[in-house]
């Protein structure tokens, strides 16, 4: 078994990645501090070829040299917008017929492996902030919560840990 080299391993131009299609799924970071998470959060969306992220409230947007850290020009390749309000997010995607998702503990949330995706629909998923979560006002216009089985002591895990095994569980799902 040999590792491959970066020259073998078939990845996309800048231009190609705009122009290529889309997984049907957009990220909304609501809130969230840390910009080593932002950045890690462009990094995953870049890798699954995420449609878009909005990152909305106090969440920092690029160019920032702390993102850039962890996305590794990922910002130069996913689509983003900035919104202050993470209710407006919701309530536009939702009128566009998207389906929104927040990630988070709440009562009758859906777990993460008894979701099931209409191919034929659009999904967004909302996290929120390190600490407080995703916010009470946007869980109640949301289509619904999917919560990640937890099954230690921590009843939580990090934003960007979370980004990865949602994007992943349900790209598998949107494509295979």
């Amino acid at each position: 078994m040999r590792k491959l080299e970066n020259s073998e391993l078939e990845r996309k131009s800048i231009e190609d990645f705009k122009t290529a299609t889309k997984t049907p799924l957009i990220l909304i970071l609501d809130d969230v501090r840390s910009l080593n998470n932002i950045g890690s959060v462009f990094r995953t969306a870049d890798a699954f070829l995420i449609e878009k992220i909005y990152l909305c409230g106090i969440t920092a947007t690029p160019p920032n040299k702390e993102i850039h850290k962890t996305a590794l020009g990922a910002t130069e390749t996913v689509d983003w917008e900035y919104a202050q309000d993470v209710v407006s997010v919701i309530q536009k995607l939702k009128s566009d017929s998207v389906k929104v998702f927040a990630i988070e503990q709440v009562e009758n949330a859906i777990l993460l492996q008894d979701f099931s995706i209409n191919v034929n629909e659009k999904y967004a998923v909302v996290f929120g902030n390190e600490v407080f979560g995703v916010n009470q006002k946007a869980i109640e216009i949301c289509d619904g919560t999917i919560e990640i089985p937890q099954l230690g002591t921590k009843h939580s895990l990090n934003i960007a840990v979370s980004t990865g095994i949602v994007v992943w569980d349900l790209f598998k799902k949107i494509h295979f």
